[in-house]
């Protein structure tokens, strides 16, 4: 079958003709040649069906059980739902490119798959953010939890963490197409990223350079900046109990937060590290951002079910019951 022209002009602007790419080269993983991808694909497939059924298991297991509608769980619910359609978004496309090898993702596509990446990372933000505040009040001030976190203050929270992943993302798609293509058309990665469809362009960028600092300054650099001041609070609050046992419990229902906090941020950060030191895509971007994006998906679900014990013992009830 033929493939399509693969630059497209738009339309005419003051500055020349609007260039775009019927589609982008996906490369995967740079320096990997195609009998390695291959096999990649195997582990990738057994990733993704544990970050399915993970989440999957932890969404409904609360949906399920009334004495889990508390808002640590909800939040859980959130965050696990979140990380169900971020491994939808990428995991599926990245193993079809190493198991096949077609490497095309049509433009449009390609937007719409950077946009989602973004937003729901955001959103990912946000719901972290929403449960350190959750361990601050329920460590620091556990008689005011209850009437502090209502399930309505739960829906509200949840809402506006989707609202602004939304909001502050949404104009990168437009941004990029305001931009002329007519360079190279491979996308170092596995996946559509802001960073790596702009340097393809030959515009003049500085608008998409200035408002991504803007977004992941204000949205995870302030987010994070929260996460860490409940923790130096929460740390204050534990190491002021009088006995040792019982700052040990209390600092232990973090652990799990803290876990994902980790997994999620510090290859964040050094991906937006690495990024802004400009040059070409290394390997190192790429592994950095296919940690960023694959790891937490399948970390969390293991973490907070080996961690929480309502929902490992109803996981462990499932495979008893299953047994028989």
């Amino acid at each position: 079958m033929q493939k399509p022209q693969l630059l497209v002009p738009v339309r005419a602007t003051p500055n020349g003709t609007l260039v775009h790419p019927a589609y982008f080269l996906l490369v995967g993983i740079p320096g990997l040649g195609r009998d390695i991808h291959f096999w990649l694909a195997f582990p990738l497939c057994f990733m993704y069906a544990m970050a399915t059924l993970g989440n999957l298991a932890i969404v409904l297991i609360i949906r399920v059980e009334r004495r889990l509608h508390e808002p640590m769980y909800l939040f859980l619910a959130m965050l696990s739902t979140i990380d169900l359609v971020l491994s939808s978004v990428t995991m599926p496309k990245m193993a079809s490119l190493f198991l096949t090898g077609i490497q095309e993702i049509g433009f449009n596509v390609c937007l719409a798959q950077m946009f989602l990446i973004h937003a729901l990372s955001a959103m990912e933000s946000a719901v972290l953010l929403a449960m350190a505040f959750d361990r601050f009040v329920a460590i620091c001030h556990p008689l005011r939890h209850a009437s502090v976190l209502t399930g309505p203050t739960v829906a509200k929270i949840g809402l506006a963490a989707l609202t602004r992943g939304f909001v502050f993302f949404f104009p990168l798609p437009f941004i990029l197409k305001r931009l002329s293509y007519c360079q190279t058309h491979m996308v170092t990665h596995s996946f559509c990223l802001h960073q790596d469809i702009m340097k393809l362009s030959c515009s003049d960028t500085r608008v998409n350079v200035v408002y991504g600092l803007f977004i992941i300054l204000s949205v995870m650099g302030v987010d994070s900046l929260f996460i860490g001041f409940s923790y130096v609070l929460i740390l204050k609050t534990v190491l002021e109990l009088a006995s040792q046992g019982a700052a040990l419990k209390a600092f232990s229902t973090c652990i799990s937060h803290l876990c994902a906090v980790l997994v999620f941020y510090v290859p964040l950060i050094g991906l937006s590290v690495v990024h802004r030191l400009g040059g070409p895509t290394s390997l190192l971007h790429v592994i950095m951002a296919n940690i960023y994006l694959l790891l937490p998906p399948v970390v969390n679900p293991v973490v907070y079910g080996a961690k929480t014990k309502e929902i490992r013992s109803r996981v462990l009830h499932m495979f008893s019951q299953g047994g028989r």
